[in-house]
C-alpha cells in the first residue's frame, strides 16, 4: 500500500512539475508574442518612418543624376570653350605678330626711304667735295697749262705732272664711290675676290683687323645671292669697326656642296645685350642688322645673330643657292 502511495506522490510531484514548466512555457510564449507584436509595431512605424526617406532619396538620385548630367554637358562646353579660346588666343597671337610685323614693316619702309635719302645726299656730298672739285682742279691747272705752253713756259711739264696726279687721285675717288654703290668687279669677278679686294682695302687703308676664310669648293652663285652675301658681309664689317671696339673680325664663307652658302662674321667686341636688341629691333642702332635679316629672309635664307655684352658679337646666315653657277677658276 506504501508503495502505491509513494509511486502516486512522485507522480504526483511530477505532474505538478509539468504544469509549473507548461506555465512557464505559457507565459515564455506569451512574452515572446507580446515582444513580435511589439516588433511588428515598431516595424510599421519604422517603414512608415522610411517611406520618406525612400521618396527623399529617389529625389536624390534623380537630382544627382540631373547633376551629374550637366557636369558631363558642362565638362563638354567647357573644352569647347578651351578650344574655341584656345583658337581665338593662337589667332589673337598671330593678328598680334602680324600687326607688329606690319608696324616694323611700316616703319622699316620709313627708315628705307629716309635712308635712301640719306644715302643719296651723302654720295651728293661725296662727289661734290670729292671729283666734282678736283675736275674744277683739273679744269684749272688745264688753263694754266694751256697759258704756260703758248707763253713757251718751261713749268708747262711740272704742271702736267700735278694735272695728272690730279686726275688719277679723281679717277680712284671715283671708283671707291662706284665701288660702295655697286661693286662692278662682283660681275665680273664673282664674290669671293670682290671681298678679297674690299676687306685688303679696309686692312691697308684704315687699319682694319678683319681676315676672310673661304671653305669648300669656291662656285659663282647668281648675281641676288653674291649682293646678299657682299652687302651682309660689308654691314656686318662696317658694324664692327664702328661700334664694337674688335681687335679681330673675322669673315668666313663656307660652301657646302652647291647646295647652301654660309656666311659667319664674328668679332670679339663689347657685343650688346639681346633682349633689349629683340625689343628695340627697328631702332637706329638695329636697323642695319634688320636690313640684313630682311635681305636674307627674302632669299628664302636663314639669318641669326648671337651677342653677349663683353664677349663679342656673332652675325650668320644661311642661303640655298641651287642656283649656283659654274665654279669660280
Amino acid at each position: 500500500m506504501s508503495k502505491r502511495i509513494l509511486e502516486a506522490t512522485a507522480i504526483d510531484d511530477v505532474f505538478r512539475e509539468a504544469l509549473g514548466a507548461l506555465k512557464n512555457v505559457r507565459e515564455a510564449m506569451y512574452d515572446i508574442s507580446e515582444n513580435a507584436r511589439a516588433a511588428q509595431l515598431e516595424l510599421g512605424a519604422l517603414k512608415e518612418r522610411e517611406r520618406p526617406l525612400e521618396s527623399g532619396r529617389d529625389e536624390l538620385e534623380r537630382g544627382l543624376a540631373n547633376v551629374e548630367a550637366m557636369v558631363e554637358k558642362s565638362e563638354a562646353m567647357i573644352n569647347e570653350v578651351s578650344v574655341a579660346m584656345a583658337a581665338l588666343t593662337g589667332n589673337l597671337e598671330r593678328m598680334a605678330e602680324r600687326w607688329e610685323g606690319i608696324k616694323a614693316r611700316y616703319q622699316i619702309g620709313e627708315r628705307v626711304i629716309k635712308a635712301q635719302e640719306e644715302e643719296r645726299r651723302r654720295v651728293a656730298r661725296e662727289i661734290h667735295d670729292g671729283p666734282a672739285q678736283a675736275m674744277a682742279n683739273v679744269v684749272l691747272r688745264t688753263e694754266i697749262c694751256e697759258r704756260l705752253h703758248a707763253a713757251g713756259r718751261e713749268e708747262v711739264a711740272q704742271e702736267l705732272g700735278h694735272l695728272k696726279v690730279l686726275v688719277r687721285e679723281c679717277l680712284r675717288e671715283l671708283r671707291r664711290i662706284i665701288f660702295n654703290l655697286r661693286p662692278m668687279a662682283l660681275d665680273d669677278l664673282g664674290l669671293v675676290p670682290t671681298l678679297n679686294r674690299y676687306l685688303e682695302n679696309l686692312r691697308e687703308q684704315e687699319g682694319c683687323p678683319v681676315t676672310l676664310t673661304v671653305s669648300g669648293k669656291e662656285a659663282r652663285l647668281n648675281s641676288m645671292l653674291e649682293v646678299a652675301v657682299f652687302r651682309m658681309v660689308q654691314e656686318a664689317v662696317n658694324n664692327a669697326r664702328k661700334h664694337a671696339q674688335a681687335s679681330t673680325i673675322q669673315v668666313e664663307i663656307l660652301f657646302a656642296d652647291s647646295n647652301y652658302v654660309e656666311i659667319r662674321v664674328e668679332d670679339d667686341g663689347v657685343g650688346f645685350d639681346m633682349e633689349r636688341l629683340k625689343v628695340e629691333w627697328i631702332d637706329r642702332e638695329s636697323f642695319g642688322l634688320m636690313s640684313m635679316k630682311e635681305r636674307i629672309e627674302l632669299l628664302d635664307g636663314e639669318f641669326e645673330v648671337v651677342s653677349v655684352p663683353g664677349e663679342g658679337t656673332r652675325l650668320s646666315a644661311k642661303l640655298p643657292c641651287e642656283s649656283a653657277s659654274v665654279e669660280a677658276g
